[in-house]
């Protein structure tokens, strides 16, 4: 059987009433107590208290506070009125059955009308962010064409320059080898001249020794002859072309080749290069031979780390983390720690550089770390967020609810996100 509840006080305005319930010993929790517009009841087992009202009240707006072994309860009128009383007097069995049951049928009501509309925002939630990711798809497919666009363009241009040059070296190849033959042609006119003189020459002198003035008809034929020889065309003048020939474009020649020299030059570099990276490796090695044996552990300096950030000193965890990462960088909770220090220092882009090497480091993912990854996530979106990158925040603080769906606060920061992001659209 129950306690009945008979010890209360209360006091009453025009517009409200004040009732306090004193439960001394017992634990109370919202889930406790159920009031609807004209009943109300705490049940606390094995004490129960149970109240029909005198007039209804606005449920809604009422409220109840829980505090010190007591309960006080504010109930708001729905009609400015001074009541006789604050429950029923007159009420019978039968009235008194007939209002709890419709106190719990409104209270069924009500819990499935704030399901449906919970369902109903979900839903416009759920479309809002198909509608953005469409978006910004239709966003990154548009950037994706412009750039295949200029890129085509960048090619055609560049295949139109290489045409032109080749037109140009054929036009100036063409010209140099007219040069060539021109010049040909003018040594075999050359040649062609010096034979001439040379066939000129003995002729002459046979003429003056063999030759008589005896009778006319052997003059005559001497005279044509002559004129004969006389009459032939005078060679062309020469003429100077001026050649111009384009830049080398062709392979270096073997005996001009200096290849074996480029080939030491490299290897030089490559040595150099080398011992530049052991100095590093033994610098790294004798810093690491000055430290503690317990500072060599990267679990000890985790630990170390998490007490700096814990009294406030991040840059103190940071370089505790940076000395763990040093020591061992494949264990994730370092960048992910270290990823949290950033926050708090405002150093953003490298919070989302060790938030990413986490998640790189979480795979696959299993339930094991499903905290880590859930921790990750949220502060790559936070930084995200506090670089005003609300999109890319958003697609974090949804990766997290998808792992821990129940996390009320992640529910409520992406939904602070998602507002954010339609203020900026519109004011846009």
């Amino acid at each position: 059987m129950p306690v009945w509840l008979r010890e209360y006080s209360w006091r009453q305005t025009g517009s409200a009433v004040y009732l306090s319930l004193p439960l001394r010993g017992v634990r109370v929790t919202p889930a406790n107590i159920f009031c609807t517009d004209q009943y109300l009841k705490v049940s606390i087992p094995p004490f129960l208290f149970e109240a029909i009202l005198y007039a209804p009240i606005d449920d809604t707006n009422s409220t109840a506070k829980i505090g010190n072994g007591i309960i006080f309860f504010t109930l708001y009128k729905k009609e400015m009125a001074m009541w006789d009383s604050l429950t029923l007097a007159n009420a019978n069995k039968e009235k008194l059955q007939h209002l709890r049951e419709n106190a719990v049928l409104k209270a069924h009501e009500k819990a499935k009308e704030e399901t449906e509309a919970k369902k109903v925002t979900k839903q416009e939630h759920k479309k809002y962010a198909l509608e953005a990711t469409m978006k910004l798809e239709e966003a990154e497919r548009k950037r994706i064409e412009d750039l295949k666009e200029k890129e085509r363009q960048k090619v055609t241009k560049e295949l139109e320059l290489w045409k032109k040059e080749q037109k140009d070296a054929e036009k100036q190849k063409r010209i140099q080898k007219e040069g060539e033959l021109y010049q040909q042609l003018e040594q075999l006119k050359e040649k062609k001249k010096e034979e001439i003189n040379k066939t000129r020459i003995p002729n002459e002198g046979t003429s003056k020794t063999r030759l008589k003035p005896t009778k006319g008809h052997g003059s005559c034929s001497m005279f044509s002859e002559n004129l004969k020889e006389e009459q032939l065309p005078a060679p062309r003048s020469a003429a100077t072309i001026k050649i111009n020939f384009t830049s080398r474009v062709f392979p270096t020649a073997l005996r001009e080749s200096r290849i074996a020299e480029e080939e030491e030059v490299v290897y030089l570099q490559w040595l150099r290069k080398q011992a530049e990276a052991r100095r590093t490796v033994s610098a790294d090695l004798s810093e690491l031979e000055d430290l503690k044996e317990e500072e060599k552990n990267p679990e000890w300096l985790k630990d170390k780390g998490n007490k700096m950030f814990a009294t406030g000193n991040y840059l103190a965890a940071v370089n505790a983390y940076n000395l763990a990462v040093r020591l061992n960088s494949k264990l994730p909770l370092l960048y992910l720690n270290r990823a949290a220090c950033h926050l708090k220092l405002r150093n953003l882009h490298k919070a989302i550089e060790d938030s990413s090497k986490a998640l790189e480091l979480l795979t696959p993912p299993v339930p094991d770390n499903e905290n880590a990854r859930v921790k990750a996530y949220v502060r790559r979106g936070t930084a995200f967020c506090q670089l005003e990158l609300y999109t890319e925040g958003l697609q974090d603080y949804e990766a997290a609810l998808k792992i821990d769906p129940k996390n009320k606060t992640i529910e409520k920061d992406a939904e602070k996100i998602r507002h954010l992001i339609q203020g900026t659209m519109q004011d846009y």
